[in-house]
């Protein structure tokens, strides 16, 4: 299929990208495309204009600072997988990077582009919502921060203004003493997760937990912390009935209703099989890391 007609611009700097945006009330912004344009073929988006902002130098690259992974727009996901500095900064990055679709797509595919596409099944949002992160988005009004627990709001929505070109997401460095872990389960690698995962636990000097942090994709409208599971694990030293009573009170946010992928109690299922083990992964990994 071919999508629909369009006008094309391909701005060298940041002002003009974002006054070619504000030209066009349909205008939609083009970094990895792996994701807008296979929506514009299938006819899912119809945009008049196309911003591409693969020229633009003030929106490539990454830094770390002030415990932050500053990834700018048009970083691949490649790029940050593979980056030394980022790994050790953050391994949780690199662990949930090798389940985002396939290294061809990683390869062209932007980080940020990912999370302003917001698909509800996607392993960044999750990651984002998971760390506590955020994006930051350019107008002509100005710059604003935008949290991810307020940034992502329904399945492909978000909060960013039809005006705002999201020109980097802020993900936080992983703590030294802290265990982590993400799985998901898929029909097939490389697939949208059906149900998954993330989970980071900090310890105390007698193994029991001081902050747990869980998140999920594929299980609701858009990527959720699992407050509730996290409460009942703080405090505990994540033996099997802790794990079992947070697994249960996990399935409580599973809201997608059955569909062609699978049904509802199968991801119910699934959520809590990964919420054991993700949060029994990183409580190993995070006694690992203290005893180095």
């Amino acid at each position: 299929m071919k999508p629909p007609l369009f006008a094309f611009r391909a701005p060298r700097t940041l002002d003009d990208a974002i006054a070619a945006l504000a030209s066009d009330d349909d205008a939609a912004v083009l970094a990895g495309g792996q994701s807008l344009l296979p929506a514009m073929n299938f006819r899912l988006a119809a945009p008049s204009l196309l911003v591409d902002i693969q020229h633009v130098p003030e929106l490539k690259g990454l830094r770390i600072e002030d415990r932050q992974i500053v990834v700018k727009a048009m970083t691949r996901h490649r790029e940050l997988e593979l980056d030394e500095a980022v790994r050790r900064a953050n391994p949780l990055i690199a662990e949930v990077m090798e389940h985002v679709a396939h290294i061809p797509i990683r390869n062209r595919g932007t980080v940020v582009g990912s999370l302003c596409h917001a698909d509800a099944a996607a392993e960044m949002p999750m990651l984002l919502v998971l760390l506590d992160g955020s994006v930051v988005a350019r107008s002509r009004a100005g710059r604003r921060e935008i949290a991810a627990a307020d940034f992502f709001q329904f399945h492909l929505t978000t909060s960013r203004r039809r005006d705002e070109i999201v020109v980097e997401a802020r993900i936080p460095v992983l703590a030294g003493d802290a265990g982590f872990a993400f799985d998901e389960m898929t029909r097939r690698h490389g697939d949208f997760a059906i149900a998954g995962v993330g989970a980071v636990v900090r310890l105390d000097a007698s193994g029991k937990a001081v902050e747990v942090r869980l998140a999920a994709c594929g299980i609701a409208a858009c990527p959720v912390r699992l407050t509730k599971a996290e409460s009942l694990l703080v405090g505990t030293a994540l033996g099997a009935s802790d794990l079992a009573a947070a697994a249960a009170a996990a399935t409580e946010a599973v809201t997608v209703p059955d569909d062609m992928h699978a049904s509802a109690a199968y991801r119910r299922r699934v959520t809590a099989t990964l919420v054991r083990r993700m949060a029994a992964k990183a409580a190993a990994r995070a006694k690992e890391r203290i005893a180095r």
